[in-house]
């Protein structure tokens, strides 16, 4: 028990929790603005299954996350992937709130004839943003799968079972008023950002050692890959 209430325990879990939030509040601002333009009652039905799709995915990608994980590459893959992530989250920060308020209420707030900086026309129907939904969904459910395994890595899977079921619950019941928050207190938001950062690069350190355990003739190393390698017979995961 007293794993669970470790230093490095302790900061996995604010990290893990802290990604979740940041990335619920993200989906929930992508969904509105894809559903941008609809009448009200179409865009409530195309909110509701943008914020259930995005939970399903969620839960279709956790059952596979420590298996993609022993995938040599894969943690390597996913590092780069956040960083592209943190990328796009730090262009988004750097955008007026009203943009965000915009996106997530599907109003021309400020009369410019744009909603979220986007022309916005009529033809759009509830197929089509619910397709653009979907789409957006799927990289975004990978992507918060991927940063909260990467937060959990080496520690005991309850860790990581927690992390995912948060993200589950929070994307389900709360998104919408997490989307509001962070718009509201965007400290919150690069305090998020940060912590992603700080994932996506230990991935990538992970990540590329992995490799290199697995495939030591690529580094001048010797040929017989080592006990670090997930391939190798006498490998343990450390928790």
């Amino acid at each position: 028990m007293d794993q669970f209430f470790s230093p490095e325990a302790l900061s996995a879990f604010f990290q893990i929790i802290m990604i979740d939030l940041v990335l619920a509040g993200d989906n929930a601002v992508v969904i509105g603005l894809a559903a941008a333009g609809l009448p009200k009652e179409q865009r409530n039905k195309a909110i509701l299954i943008g914020i259930l799709a995005a939970t399903v995915m969620r839960i279709c990608f956790a059952l596979v996350a420590t298996q993609l994980l022993l995938v040599i590459g894969l943690l390597l893959a996913g590092g780069v992937l956040l960083l592209w992530v943190c990328w796009k989250m730090w262009r988004e920060l750097r955008t007026p709130h009203h943009t965000d308020e915009e996106a997530i209420t599907g109003q021309d707030l400020d009369g410019d004839g744009k909603i979220a900086g986007q022309v916005v026309t009529k033809k759009k129907s509830l197929r089509d943003a619910v397709v653009q939904i979907i789409v957006a969904d799927v990289s975004m459910s990978l992507d918060n799968v991927l940063a909260v395994a990467g937060a959990a890595h080496g520690h005991h899977p309850a860790i990581l079972i927690f992390g995912l079921g948060l993200s589950v619950i929070l994307m389900g019941v709360a998104a919408t008023f997490i989307a509001r928050l962070l718009t509201k207190h965007r400290w919150i938001a690069y305090v998020g950002l940060l912590i992603i950062l700080y994932v996506a690069i230990k991935m990538m350190w992970d990540g590329g050692q992995q490799v290199r355990e697995c495939n030591p003739s690529w580094f001048g190393a010797g040929t017989e890959m080592t006990a670090g390698c997930p391939l190798h017979p006498d490998y343990k995961p450390s928790h």
